[in-house]
Formats: structure tokens, C-alpha cells, sequence
């Protein structure tokens, strides 16, 4: 080996120092991206937590039921709209039962049940 050529490792060395040079900026900003995206991106709203999404589903599911109970209800009883909120809230739980007849009734549906009838 000459006197002005560099050992194999001096040259390794120089070449590593050179690519984490350049690729240190890009890592930085992957690294701080990583971190930061999530919060960012949870913070402006794009994520969404799974008891929000269950509680979305839940008040579908409540909206359809009642109005299939209110009206079930109005072909029973054609002057729902005058009764007294009582006597709406016994009759939309008579039939916010699911399955219908059934005796297991869901408060949130009869609630809507009742104030659907009120309109």
C-alpha cells in the first residue's frame, strides 16, 4: 500500500460519515413525523375514537327503531299527536320492543319513539 492511498476502513469512515450527512435530515424528519402525525391529525379530527363510532351506530340504530315504533304506533292509535306526553311515552314503550312483540324495551327508543309521535 502506497504512502497516499487510504486504508480500506479510512475510506468505509469518510463514506459512512458522508450518507448519514445527507440522510440525517430525512431521518429527522421521519422520526419527528411519526411522533407528531398522530397527534396532529387526531387534534384537527381525522381519527375518530371507537366509543364515538359506537355511540354514531347506536343512535342509527335508535332512529330507524323508532320509527318503525312510531309508526306501528300511529296505525293503532290515528290521534298520537294530541295525546299528552304520558300517555305517548306508554304507548311508544308498548311498542319500542325489538323484536317486535317482544319484552325487552330499549329506553332510547322509546324516548324517540314518544317525540317522534309528538310531531
Amino acid at each position: 500500500m502506497s504512502a497516499g492511498t487510504p486504508s480500506a476502513f479510512a475510506r468505509f469512515s469518510a463514506d459512512c460519515g458522508a450518507r448519514w450527512t445527507k440522510a440525517k435530515p430525512l431521518l429527522l424528519a421521519l422520526g419527528v413525523g411519526l411522533v407528531a402525525g398522530p397527534i396532529i391529525s387526531g387534534m384537527v379530527g381525522f381519527q375518530m375514537r371507537t366509543s364515538t363510532a359506537q355511540t354514531l351506530a347506536h343512535n342509527g340504530v335508535v332512529a330507524q327503531q323508532a320509527m318503525y315504533c312510531a309508526d306501528r304506533a300511529r296505525v293503532e292509535t290515528p290521534g298520537a299527536k294530541e295525546l299528552d306526553w304520558s300517555a305517548r311515552n306508554t304507548l311508544s314503550r308498548r311498542f319500542a320492543t325489538n323484536p317486535a312483540g317482544g319484552t325487552n324495551i330499549d329506553p332510547d327508543v322509546a324516548r324517540a319513539c314518544a317525540d317522534l309521535l309528538a310531531r
